[in-house]
């Protein structure tokens, strides 16, 4: 038994490792070549090694976005290093809110020479 559970787990070891991994250009190309027609679909996917079925799902998300930005729908998934840039950023003008907060109330405070019975902070 332990013979066969480390074998199956060395196919899985090597088909993990062998997995192509597809750029976004690589998935147009080929989705365009589908489309043009020049050649099967089958064909085309056996010519790529992917299978049929990841064609049509890949084929099918390309039109989706398009069809998207075509109805002018421009949002886009924001990539990490943009969501930490704005994470720090927001950050620093939240602490610039607080500074300039801080040194209204204490202006007003001067000329008043009262508190203005807010609640401190």
């Amino acid at each position: 038994m332990s013979k066969e559970v480390s074998s199956e787990k060395i196919v899985k070891d090597i088909r993990r490792r062998t997995r192509k991994k597809y750029s976004a250009e690589e998935k147009i190309r080929i989705v365009l070549d589908g489309l043009r027609g020049e050649e099967s679909i089958a064909a085309l996917c056996r010519k790529e090694g992917i299978p049929t079925n990841l064609y049509y799902r890949w084929g099918k998300d390309f039109l989706e976005a398009g069809k998207k930005r075509l109805m002018g729908d421009t949002a886009r998934e924001a990539s990490s290093s943009e969501v930490s840039e704005l994470r720090k950023e927001n950050e620093e003008l939240k602490q610039f809110f607080a500074e300039v907060a801080l040194k209204n109330r204490v202006l007003k405070k001067s000329l008043t020479g009262w508190d203005t019975g807010e609640a401190s902070i």
